[in-house]
């Protein structure tokens, strides 16, 4: 279900993507209303799910998970219970970010942090290489981050 969205939702969502800090008073001032509208909405924006979590943006290379490989896994064969399981394991493993089920001649697309290649390709033969669905990966290794966001620009 879509949620409906005015230009004031869409102020207070900008605001809090570049900075889920914010008090509601610092809030409401950079949208110029008063606190306790703007708690409301963003209460609403929360149970609607438009909101799904606050979090920490970190430093991965200062944590010593600097080396981003993206993988395209393709599995043996796909159906419904097939696909739910594998993507029930990639979603139990916190070396995998992201993973998207995309078309073409792979099935999914993983986002991976590990300290370096050792640590990859650990992670390749012991623990996807566990997942009995996966028939085909392809890594793709990330020399430099030209362009990290967490949010979109949105309208308002």
């Amino acid at each position: 279900m879509v949620t409906k969205l005015d230009k004031t939702d869409f102020l207070i969502l900008g605001a809090l993507q570049r900075n889920s800090h914010l008090t509601t008073k610092e809030l409401a001032q950079q949208v110029n209303l008063s606190t306790t509208p703007v708690f409301e909405r963003v209460r609403r924006l929360e149970k609607d799910g438009v909101i799904k979590k606050y979090v920490a943006v970190l430093d991965m290379e200062k944590i010593n998970y600097g080396f981003v490989v993206f993988c395209n896994v393709k599995l043996k064969q796909i159906n419904h219970q097939i696909a739910s399981a594998f993507v029930e394991a990639i979603s139990t493993l916190p070396q995998v970010t992201e993973c998207y089920n995309i078309s073409g001649e792979f099935d999914y697309l993983l986002k991976i942090h590990a300290s370096d290649m050792k640590d990859y390709q650990h992670f390749v033969l012991n623990v996807l290489g566990k997942i009995e669905s996966i028939g085909d990966i392809q890594s793709t290794f990330v020399l430099a981050t030209a362009k990290e966001e967490v949010g979109i620009q949105l309208p308002g």
